[in-house]
């Protein structure tokens, strides 16, 4: 089977799916967009009431500021593949639960694998957690590394920067280097890297900017 038909049968089968409590309460399950040739996957948190109702990823005012950044580092939004690691908007757009990321765990990792992209750039905590755990986002964003084979990199979810301005900029230089990154990636082999072991602080008022609320 095609990537692409490979795609399109997960979407349908999403679309569907009642694994978890979230099916309950969502208008539209939101798959991820993209072609399946790209070499660029990004991965959000969750659908927020824009995408609930559209059933597209990042069409809220999030999305517009993804759209922006995508397009100052010289990339077209609709030749990377976007995707969150819950399909299913959380009620109230508040964090997704451990049952509810497992649910759609199998989902994420068979687009992965259909995708095959170069880069994978995480965007939030949740969806950094599934590649690096027990690290922070404010101590590791814009740094990329091997993980399993796949070059992973770590950013703020967008919302971050709508929430607490003083991380835009933060968040504007970090997608600035991904060109950079992209390239490195097309050339290099991939070579694991150590995640040091550190306490996830829930303390830390970065690592829990509110980021869903704005989608």
């Amino acid at each position: 089977m095609e990537s692409t038909e490979i795609l399109q049968e997960i979407a349908a089968q999403v679309k569907i799916c009642e694994k978890c409590q979230l099916s309950f309460s969502r208008k539209n399950a939101v798959p991820g967009t993209g072609p399946a040739d790209t070499d660029v996957l990004l991965i959000g948190e969750g659908p927020g009431f824009y995408e609930n109702e559209q059933g597209l990823p990042f069409v809220g005012s999030s999305g517009k500021f993804l759209d922006e950044l995508l397009n100052k580092a010289g990339l077209d939004r609709e030749k990377v593949f976007i995707t969150n690691v819950v399909k299913c908007r959380p009620p109230g757009n508040r964090d997704p639960q451990p049952e509810e990321l497992a649910a759609c765990e199998d989902y994420l990792d068979r687009q992965i694998a259909a995708i095959n992209p170069r880069v994978i750039v995480t965007l939030g905590r949740f969806s950094m957690a599934k590649f690096m755990s027990n690290v922070k986002i404010s101590e590791i964003h814009g740094q990329p590394r091997w993980v399993k084979g796949r070059y992973i990199v770590p950013m703020y979810h967008p919302a971050a920067a709508l929430h607490q301005p003083k991380l835009r900029s933060v968040v504007e230089s970090d997608f600035a280097k991904l060109p950079e990154w992209l390239e490195k990636a097309k050339n290099a082999q991939p070579e694991e890297e150590v995640i040091p072991e550190e306490t996830n602080d829930s303390s830390d008022s970065d690592d829990n900017a509110v980021q869903m609320s704005l989608f």
